[in-house]
Parts: structure tokens; sequence; C-alpha cells
């Protein structure tokens, strides 16, 4: 029940483009170059000197008899000489993950697509060899192999199907672990790694598409609802020479284990990371591929979850991959870890020992760049401010105490591409008042390299008012929970105005953040406050922000409890402020958000007087099993904490004006809550709007004027049930 966000459209240009950018900037290894797309062409950019040369034109990347190739993505083989472009995409679940490939080389000029003869768009994942002379890359689930210098095309794998899944995964483990692609080339080119996923002892679920045709379509997903076994996973490895695949001997139940993380670390070693079903038990095994012996190099435990992935991270990048951070020329890794109360790096040896690189009352956000040669890493933190985000470096060897690379005069939001050499970097700043605006800089002295195109020099017209005002609620237990407010314009204190708050409250997102768009609705239509609403939210124990494990772990059986009563306490504090109309007390939110909206609607009657909810889980025992089961458990050993949780338990409470809103072709948060929902408010005598979305997704946001129809529908119901205005 991950968030699905819809920003204003000129926040959303801005934040795709520097993102994409992000994700786009392909650097040499040897750490000040980089390669980008530039109107469809590539361009190479030396730094310092940020002006691109053109590297491959469109002309370099036009089939003969063909329009050029649209670039989605591209990669360099390893010496630089031969390039993969990933053209003519198309979605997989969220992200477009399935397309064609061409390989362009330098020297020669020539342009070969790879796999021809496969389907049109079918082919996933494609990457060189170490040498460059063949592309290995998953079609229809089965793996395939092709000799760049024959063209021949060989198949690795023969036995993919929907749900024999070779090379790549299932839905919820590229929804849940981000992972999506799924096989390795050895570092020697003589192996390939790669998961099997065994999704035939999962049910389907069954989506109804009743739009596209008079007869209605079946789309069947493969989703393990919690409480079911996950999917049984193995690894194999492919010997190229034989065609031949040994399955790594990995020890426990593939039934009651997951298998996220897989990189090879020699020719001859493999680390893989197994996690319990409750994923609160971690280990990091080396197989050696030849013996196939697998040994433990490091385990944790812990009482809730371990985390193999934070909401910090863009795991819905079209690249994203779990990566071990090889360092000491790959005799230790580096390695998040909570044990100490925080989120911190640690130096893992292959030989089990572990030394802290991070330590102190502080999360590290995530890891950006590693500098061995000035004994330096580079990493996100905000030890101050949870709202915030800010550059930190600290030695690799762990000594010394962390320092703030980031301006201290810039206070907000700061993101950074490091390059290999940690020498320069992209930085992008904006808080809640400042406009987005981004500038290359040196490292570590943070200096522009083009003073011209500085943020600096941007603040005095990327500054607007201080609309957002950012405040704390301190609850009767003492925990202070962070929040933002906007106030109407042309504010009278003597008066008392209507209130929204925005929530979304579970473990994947946070809410109060100190960035460019906090504070506003993107589902309203109009200007609330020019309309006359404060517009409120807070994050609760339990959000992903960088307070300390205890913060975040607070929640484990609670989701649908703790967050619930812990944003009602501060609702009650904020009813009772001298300009707020406690007659007038709406919530809305989306997804995890959704949730929460119906369970504080039917949980606490008697203070909110309406809510709209869209895509919401309202039974938690249909969610899927990796996620559901992280935060609460088994349904098999603790069943009445999901009941408890659930907003359905709670429905025969409702009072107020609730708008539930769905789409029927959501494949995440199925349709069926919004059915087994209505069913118990029909069978309680509960009057209410219901508004589905045939065949719309998650998002609810494909389709010829769904959004517009989304925000005149929200806008109106409450100006209908929570009229705007001071009194």
């Amino acid at each position: 029940m991950k968030k699905a966000f819809r920003l204003l459209p000129f926040l959303m240009t801005f934040l795709i483009g520097f993102t994409a950018f992000a994700q786009e900037i392909k650097w040499d290894k040897k750490g000040d170059t980089y390669y980008s797309v530039v109107k469809n062409e590539i361009f190479r950019h030396s730094l310092p000197n940020t002006v691109g040369e053109k590297l491959i034109s469109t002309a370099q990347l036009s089939p003969k008899g063909q329009a050029p190739l649209s670039i989605t993505d591209f990669a360099f083989s390893a010496d630089g000489q031969k390039v993969l472009v990933y053209t003519n995409t198309k979605a997989v679940w969220r992200l477009q993950t399935q397309g064609d490939y061409w390989v362009y080389e330098l020297t020669t000029g020539k342009l070969t697509q790879v796999g021809e003869t496969l389907p049109e768009s079918s082919l996933r994942f494609a990457k060189f060899a170490p040498d460059a002379s063949k592309v290995a890359f998953v079609s229809e689930f089965n793996l395939y192999v092709q000799d760049l210098t024959s063209g021949q095309v060989t198949p690795l794998t023969t036995d993919g199907t929907r749900k024999l899944i070779n090379g790549t995964f299932d839905w919820a483990y590229e929804e849940e672990f981000g992972c999506r692609d799924g096989f390795q080339w050895s570092p020697d080119g003589k192996r390939i790694s790669f998961w099997q996923i065994d999704a035939n002892k999962i049910r389907d679920y069954y989506m109804i598409n009743t739009t596209d045709s008079i007869y209605s379509q079946i789309i069947p997903v493969e989703y393990p609802k919690v409480g079911e076994s996950p999917s049984p996973a193995k690894i194999g490895v492919i010997e190229l020479s034989t065609k031949q695949t040994t399955w790594l001997n990995i020890p426990g139940d593939p039934q009651q284990h997951y298998l996220p993380r897989m990189e090879w670390n020699s020719p001859e070693l493999l680390l893989v990371q197994q996690l319990n079903r409750k994923q609160n038990h971690s280990k990091i095994l080396g197989v050696n591929v030849t013996t196939n012996v697998a040994n433990l190099i490091f385990e944790e435990q812990d009482e809730t979850w371990i985390d193999v992935l934070s909401s910090w991270e863009n795991t819905y990048g079209l690249t994203y991959r779990h990566e071990f951070k090889w360092i000491n020329a790959g005799k230790e890794f580096l390695w998040f870890s909570e044990k100490d109360g925080w989120r911190h790096l640690y130096r893992i040896g292959l030989n089990g020992k572990v030394t802290p690189v991070t330590s102190g009352a502080y999360d590290v956000i995530n890891l950006l760049q590693v500098d061995e040669k000035a004994n330096r890493i580079y990493f996100h933190a905000s030890p101050e401010n949870a709202t915030q985000k800010y550059l930190y470096t600290i030695s690799l060897d762990g000594k010394g105490k962390p320092k703030r690379v980031s301006p201290m005069e810039l206070e907000g939001t700061h993101s950074y591409v490091v390059s290999p050499s940690g020498g320069y970097a992209m930085h992008q700043f904006s808080n809640s008042y400042t406009r987005p605006a981004s500038e290359w800089i040196s490292l570590p002295n943070h200096q522009a390299l083009d003073a011209s195109q500085s943020i600096a020099s941007k603040l005095p017209t990327n500054q607007g008012a201080k609309t957002v005002e950012f405040f704390k609620i301190n609850t009767a237990d003492g925990t202070e929970m962070d929040g933002w407010m906007v106030k109407p314009k042309n504010f009278d204190p003597n008066k008392k105005y209507p209130v929204l708050f925005f929530v979304y409250t579970e473990p994947w997102g946070a809410n109060v953040k100190d960035n460019y768009g906090v504070g506003r609705n993107r589902n309203y239509l109009g200007d609330m406050s020019e309309d006359g609403y404060i517009y409120i939210s807070i994050d609760n124990r339990g959000t992903p922000a960088p307070k300390g494990r205890a913060w975040r772990k607070s929640i484990y059986r609670k989701i649908g409890r703790l967050n619930i009563s812990d944003q009602a306490e501060a609702a009650k504090q904020i009813s009772n402020w001298p300009f707020v109309d406690p007659t007038r007390m709406a919530v809305w939110g989306h997804s995890g958000g959704g949730s929460a909206t119906l369970n504080l609607l039917f949980q606490y009657p008697d203070l909110f007087q309406t809510g709209i909810s869209m895509a919401a889980v309202a039974n938690q025992l249909t969610y899927d099993n990796i996620y559901q089961e992280r935060y609460m458990g088994l349904p098999q050993e603790n069943l009445e904490d999901f009941v408890a949780g659930s907003p359905i338990t709670h429905a025969k409470n409702l009072k107020g004006n609730l708008l539930y809103i769905h789409g029927t072709g959501d494949d995440n948060v199925h349709y069926a809550n919004a059915e087994m929902l209505i069913n118990e408010l029909i069978k309680q005598g509960k009057q209410f709007t219901f508004m589905p979305y045939p065949n719309r997704s998650h998002g609810i946001n494909e389709g010829e004027g769904t959004s517009q129809h989304l925000r005149t529908l929200f806008t109106e119901f409450l100006k209908t049930h929570c009229p705007p205005g001071g009194r």
C-alpha cells in the first residue's frame, strides 16, 4: 500500500526532470566523465567542464529505413567501445521494464538489434558480458545470450512461464523488495547467475477488465496474500561453456525465506542475502560456486523487522538494483544496520569482521559515494531536523566525527549525485518556500563549477512567501511529532476555520518534509488557502523519518492502531486551537493514507465529520505477504492484530460523510477491498458515497479526463460537507 504520488504539474515537471537526470547520469568508471541524453542524442561531459560534446547522433542511432531510436536508457560496455540502447518500451506493473535493445559500436558505426527474432518489446535487463563479446537478456521469462560477432541467440533456460520465472521476479518481489533485474554476469564472463521464482504454488488474483471489450477480460496476477507462503526462490549458476545450470545449495525451506540480494565477489564467490519469512533474521552467505558450499559471513536479528531497502531509496528507478558496496579490493563491503538503535554503516569483511563506519544519535539516510583514496564517504543525513536532508562526510575507517558539507545558510532538503571519484556532484536544493534548483559542484569544498548557474545565484528569483508553517505536537506519553500547516490567505485569528488533514501514517512514507511542494493538495481543484481552509499533515510514530529505530519500529504489529491513535491525539489538540472550527474537521489520504482515513473516520467518529479515502486497504488480510507480514507478523500467530487494525472492523461506527474511491484495475490494493467495505457498510445501514474508476490502477490516473474528474469530485465533496471559510 505504498504511496501513489500525483504532484502539481510545475513541481512534477522539475522533480521528474531532476530524478530522471540523476538516474540517466552514466559515469565513466574512471571517475569524472559522465554521459547524458540530450534530444535523443548521447553526449559526453568531462568535469569540471559541464558543456558536453556529442558522442552519438540520431543519425547513428537510425536503423536502415527506420526512424531514429528513442532512447529510454543506455549503457556502455566495460571497454567503452559499445553502447547498449534501450528503446520501444512498455510497462510491467509500475515501470517500463520491457522493450527492445540495440548495440551501437563506436569504432565501426554498426547498429545491431539484440534478439531480433523474439517478440517485439519483449526483452528485459539486457547487459554486456565483461568482455563485450555477448549480451544476455530475459524474454518471456527465459534467459538468453547473444554472440555479437555471429549474431547467434542461445536460450539458457527453456522452462520459463508466467508461473516459473527465470531472470526476473513475480509481483510481490518486485513491489516489496524492488527486485526486477534477476541475473548477473560473473566477473570473468564465464557464468551467469540468476533467480528462479516458482509462483506455481501462489494463487492468482483475478482482475477484471470490463471496459475494453463487450465481454469481460480476466487478468490474472500471481499475488501471495498475507498468511500465504512466499513464492519459492532459488538461484542458479549457468556455465556458458556447457549451458549446464547448478542450483546453489542454500540451506532452509524456500517457502519460508526470501533471497532479495545476490552479487558476485569473484569468479568463484557469490554473495546471497537470505531473509526469513518474518523478515527479522538476515543472513549474508558466501557461496563457492565450484564446490557449491555456502558459508555464513554475517547475520543479524531484530524483534521487529530488518529493512532490506528503505523508502529513502529510489526503489522505483528504472535501473535500481540492490548492490553490495565493495571496498578494500573486494575483501569488505558496506552494510546498513539499526542494531545500535540508529541506521548506520558498517564494514563487513568476508571473514565476518564487523567495523562501524558511522555512529551516534542520528540516521544515515543513504550512502552516496565512497572515496577510498581520500578515506572518505559521502552520505545524506539530518541529525538536527528530521524534515530536512543534508550532505555529510566521514572517514571510511570510522574515525572522527561526521561533517556537514551542505552550506549552513541553505536550510531545507539537499540531494546529491556524487561522481565515482568523489570530486564532483550534481546538487539539488529546495525548501518549502524555495523552488528547486540544481548546480554542479566540486567536493569536498562544495563550490559551484559555474557561479553564474549556481543555486546561490538563483535564490532571489526562486524564493517565495513562507506559506507553510512547521510545528510540533507532543502526545500525552511525551512523543514529539512533526507537522506542517498552511493557513488561509487573509487569515483572521479571531475566526474559526475548517481543517483538512492529509495522512499516510504507515512505514512506507512520511509527509512532513521541508521541500518545495509540501502543503499543496494535488487533488483539490483551486487554491485551498484562497478558499479558506487550514491544511495540515502530521507524521506519527512508525513513519520512516530519520528519528531512529525506536521511532520507526514502534508500529510493529500496530498498523491501524498506533498510527491512528497518534493522529487522533494530534487532531484533538488541534481542534482546541482558538482558530480551528471543531465542527468542520476533515481527513483524506491515498493507499495507506486511504486506510488511515477510514480508520480515523470509523474509530474516532466524533472527531472527524468528513473523510475522502482513495485506494485503501479496508481489510489487512487482502494485502501481499511481504509488506504485511514485515510490519504485522503472521496472521496465523496474531490474527487479532490484523483484525483490530483493519478499517472494515470498525465500519459500524461511521457517523460522518465518507467518499470512498477505488480503481477497479488496481493490481496493488485490490478492488476487492472496496466491495468488502461496501458490503459491511450496507450491512450496518451506513450511508456513504462511492466512486469506482473503471480499469484504473492504484494511482487512478489513466484514461482521458480521469485526473480532472477526480479533482472535481474531491473538491465538490469537501466543499459540500466541510464548507470553507472563517466564521
